[in-house]
């Protein structure tokens, strides 16, 4: 067991406005963590009881502890291809990612990968993620054994592609279903671990493999589903040509069977207001990831009215490695304030930091798990400094209260901020 101290911030709602009620915040505060990882009691540390006091202390000072990051959209075979140069989505799926994707059809380059990509979410504080993987069960398992070897929260699934791809990524849908069936056996709630289908997108998904993918959606109902939709206009006018029965781009999920309560599309930058009011209905949720979608020059997504629309429409938030340009969930956040800006309806720092946590935690299916802090939850958290670099020092001195200061840690951020980062109360990013 341990004592960790710190200024505690937490939300436990969905915030509006600067001045929210429904958060924690405790300036000088402590957590104590049990030795299977799980927050036993929290508050002031001048009343940690009398039971804790002995134990190892870790004292963070003034420094924010939040619930760790958690990323709702991002690609496990990416992290090499950022900066890669595109004139758009397509361009940049055939010019670079459908040929480095292909790599990992070998361990000995899913293994390494695996162990960096981790490294750098723990490295940005993210203690969690939806990701994708590549088509190649190898992939998956290297993925999901390293994860499982930090005790790690992540869901992930075995990509679905059989067209418009090169041969080395594309499989057959009576294979796709196959081994996707036999990797949810062999993961799915493995410790931390969660399956998500994972077909790709329309584009490279033939009908019979979404009717596979229906299937597989149909007889595992308590899985994620994640994929893309709506992102860029060449992807929407290629999918409209290949469904011609499809009313839109949703509707050939939805045709499917895949608008469920547990799916997440990503990106839904372009969507009609049938389409809106179709996943407001369904219950399904649309990941924004601000950073690849303005380094692609895909579009400006209304966060706002979208989240609003009709009853409403369930938002998180991803980096979108590799299309986006850093695995920072402060740089996600920061972009993410930056579009709302250009759109007309922005957004604060606490409703961007609460989508960064229980947010997502609740987008993925975990919230009852991570994303607040809350005895009885995992000890998954981040810990920011918002003087970290001299100039943030400088501008922190401005700061009258707290959103002033949350503000500019999205602004001014990035993994310098981080300065440890716990996946079940154990540190990680002091060891990188």
């Amino acid at each position: 067991m341990q004592v960790i101290r710190g200024q505690l911030l937490s939300f436990n709602s969905a915030p509006s406005g600067e001045h929210p009620s429904d958060m924690l915040h405790i300036e000088k505060g402590a957590l104590v963590v049990d030795d299977l990882g799980k927050i036993v009691w929290l508050g002031d540390f001048s009343d940690l009881p009398q039971t804790h006091r002995g134990l190892p202390e870790t004292d963070h000072g003034d420094k924010l502890i939040l619930p760790g990051f958690i990323d709702a959209h991002l690609h496990f075979p990416q992290y090499r291809m950022i900066a890669a140069y595109g004139k758009d989505l397509l361009d940049w799926l055939n010019r670079y990612t459908f040929i480095e994707e292909q790599r990992f059809s070998e361990v000995a380059v899913a293994g390494p990968a695996a162990k960096l990509f981790l490294d750098e979410l723990a490295r940005n504080g993210i203690t969690s993620c939806l990701a994708f993987s590549t088509i190649h069960p190898i992939a998956l398992d290297a993925l999901f054994e390293e994860a499982q070897s930090r005790n790690m929260a992540m869901a992930s699934g075995k990509t679905l592609m059989d067209c418009h791809a090169p041969s080395g990524l594309c499989d057959k849908p009576e294979t796709a279903y196959q081994q996707s069936t036999d990797l949810i056996k062999k993961w799915h709630e493995k410790g931390r671990l969660k399956y998500a289908v994972s077909p790709r997108f329309a584009v490279t998904s033939s009908e019979a493999q979404l009717e596979a993918t229906g299937a597989l959606v149909k007889e595992n109902p308590d899985l994620l589903l994640q994929t893309h939709l709506s992102e860029n206009h060449g992807e929407i006018e290629f999918v409209a040509s290949r469904f011609p029965k499809a009313k839109d781009y949703t509707d050939v999920y939805d045709h499917y069977g895949l608008l469920t309560e547990n799916s997440l599309f990503a990106h839904g930058i372009h969507l009609s207001e049938r389409e809106l009011s179709r996943l407001s209905e369904a219950g399904s949720a649309i990941v924004h990831c601000p950073t690849s979608n303005n380094f692609l020059g895909s579009g400006l997504f209304k966060l706002r009215e979208t989240a609003s629309y009709a009853n409403g429409i369930k938002v998180g938030l991803g980096c979108d490695i590799g299309g986006g340009t850093s695995f920072s969930t402060l740089q996600t956040m920061r972009d993410t304030y930056t579009v709302s800006q250009l759109v007309g309806s922005r957004i604060t720092a606490f409703e961007a930091f609460h989508m960064a946590t229980l947010g997502n935690a609740n987008l993925l299916g975990i919230g009852h798990e991570i994303g607040s802090l809350e005895v009885g939850k995992m000890a998954d958290l981040v810990v920011l400094d918002p003087q970290a670099t001299p100039n943030m020092a400088a501008r922190h001195a401005l700061s009258k209260d707290l959103h002033d200061v949350l503000f500019a840690l999205l602004i001014m951020g990035d993994d310098r901020a981080v300065a440890e980062t716990y996946i079940a109360g154990k540190a990680f990013k002091a060891n990188l």
